[in-house]
Order: C-alpha cells, then sequence, then structure tokens
C-alpha cells in the first residue's frame, strides 16, 4: 500500500516537471523564432506577444525565466552558441594563420552582420563569464584554427586576446573608427582589422619565443 502511494507520487511529480520542462522549452523556441523574426529587434517583442505565440500564460514567463530580459538573453545565447559550433572552414588553407584570418574575420562579420543578439550576447558573457559561455566557445572554435603555430601553453592566450579585441572593437566601433580609422560598416575594414590584430598577436608570439 505505502510503496503503490510512494510510486504515485513520484510519478506525478515527473510528470510535472516533464510539463514544466516542456513549457520551458515552448517559450525559448517562440522567443527564439520572434528574435529571427524581427532580425535581433528585441524592443519589438514584447513579453505578451511571446506568451500568446506560445499559448502559454504570461506569468509563467516570470516564473520559468525571472523577467521577458532573461529570457531573451538565454536565447540569444543559445542562438550565438549553436553558430560557433555549426561554423566549419571547408576551404583548404596553407597555414594556421590563414586559417584563423578566415575563421575570425567570419565571426566578426557575424556580429556586425546580427548586432542586436551579438551586442545582448557579449554584455551577457561579460556579466556571467563561465567556461561554457559564447566568449569562451569562440576562444575554442579559434584554438582550432590553430593547429602547428602556437603551443598549448600559448594558445589560450592567444584566442582570448583576439577575441576581447574583436568584441571591444565591435562595441565600440564608433570610438574604434575615431582612434583608429577603421570603418566597420565596410567588409573590407573589418578585414584588415582582423589581419592586422592577428598578425600583431602572432609577431608578440615570435618575439617570446626569441626571448
Amino acid at each position: 500500500m505505502f510503496n503503490t502511494i510512494y510510486l504515485n507520487v513520484v510519478q506525478e511529480r515527473n510528470i510535472a516537471m516533464d510539463k514544466n520542462a516542456n513549457v520551458k522549452n515552448r517559450i525559448i523556441e517562440v522567443t527564439t523564432e520572434l528574435i529571427e523574426k524581427h532580425n535581433g529587434n528585441i524592443k519589438d517583442i514584447t513579453a505578451r506577444m511571446i506568451a500568446t505565440k506560445a499559448d502559454v500564460g504570461l506569468g509563467l514567463i516570470n516564473y520559468h525565466f525571472g523577467s521577458k530580459e532573461k529570457l531573451i538573453t538565454e536565447c540569444v545565447q543559445r542562438i550565438i552558441g549553436k553558430v560557433v559550433t555549426e561554423f566549419q572552414m571547408t576551404n583548404q588553407y596553407e597555414t594556421d594563420k590563414e586559417r584563423l584570418m578566415d575563421c575570425a574575420t567570419n565571426v566578426f562579420n557575424f556580429l556586425f552582420e546580427h548586432s542586436a543578439i551579438s551586442r545582448i550576447s557579449i554584455l551577457g558573457d561579460l556579466q556571467n563569464y563561465t567556461e561554457n559561455c559564447n566568449s569562451v566557445l569562440t576562444q575554442r572554435g579559434f584554438s582550432l584554427s590553430l593547429r602547428n603555430d602556437i603551443s598549448n601553453e600559448d594558445k589560450s592566450m592567444f584566442v582570448f586576446i583576439l577575441t576581447v579585441a574583436m568584441q571591444a572593437a565591435f562595441l565600440g566601433s564608433e570610438t574604434i573608427k575615431q582612434l583608429l580609422g577603421y570603418d566597420f560598416t565596410k567588409t573590407e575594414d573589418r578585414a584588415t582589422y582582423i589581419n592586422k590584430l592577428v598578425g600583431i598577436l602572432y609577431n608578440g608570439i615570435d618575439r617570446l619565443r626569441n626571448v
């Protein structure tokens, strides 16, 4: 008798947990669709719009995520994480340096082509910098480009500096234009910046080796 009651309670609890997980995933899926539909213009997305499309009560957004802003941040992190994970270089390269430049240029272009969600992602990482945040995932992606040139000891620092310099340039693009002369509305200026940045980092590694 007791075992039957206990099993029923556990089963009901598991059903409730599965239901909550399904509701939460549904809200995330709908919000992600709306972010992509509105090209990252999150000001055009309201909590009521999300709740209506997800067919859930408005209060469930706060219950599961705390606020609309936290929900959107989580969705954006997933979007960027998917892009970083799925990014693959199919071209052939003679050197690690060429491979890294192409990879970094593609990522840099993505930031400006999807500026609204990229800004949310980067600022979200700065507030909660973890080993699985998109900034660190990007660094890991860059590390895969460096197969021979950089030692494992230096690689982590190398890709960290590269990623931070790209993010700072993106967030402060107007100031960077005044300070360094790069106009990041132009794809050629983005490529030039990345090439210069990677070149400086490589020169720094070469100098350390010669010390």
